[in-house]
């Protein structure tokens, strides 16, 4: 078995499972809470989607593995904008919404079958931003940071 990379992150958000799988997908949601970026996709199985930064220049693609509104959806991912990061091939991005309670829990994994990939070194800080943002938008309406990926 070969050694992969992982980063996991959880979250709860005071929302429905409906309104975060909205915010995940839609690109006029994605781009307030993105940190300079939007998601653009027609999310279904085998659609091609992107990562785009507010200056035009792509920051990530992919193809959409699984997608089961509003529960789970995997994406295969590569990076576009860093060489280093782009020449380790696609990684694994894998959302799941569970209710709990008042609240809904997202698990974000990102995962790359390499060692010590400089990717999901990248995600793992990139995705405590964005999460924490989409946790406060949907919650108070506004985003906590502001700054750029």
């Amino acid at each position: 078995m070969s050694e992969s990379s992982s980063f996991v992150y959880v979250v709860y958000i005071r929302t429905t499972p409906e309104k975060l799988w909205s915010a995940l997908t839609e690109p006029e949601f994605t781009r307030k809470y993105w940190l300079g970026a939007t998601f653009e996709c027609v999310v279904a199985k085998g659609a091609a989607w992107r990562l785009v930064f507010d200056d035009g220049r792509l920051a990530d693609t992919g193809v959409v593995l699984e997608c089961d509104p509003p529960r789970r959806l995997v994406l295969e991912w590569t990076n576009q904008w860093n060489p280093e990061m782009t020449a380790e091939g696609p990684a694994r991005c894998l959302y799941e919404i569970e209710q709990a309670g008042e609240a809904v829990k997202l698990t974000v994994t990102h995962t790359m079958d390499r060692p010590h990939s400089k990717l999901i070194g990248a995600v793992s800080g990139g995705w405590p931003k964005i999460l924490s943002n989409l946790k406060s938008l949907l919650e108070t309406g506004q985003v906590m940071l502001k700054d750029k990926v």
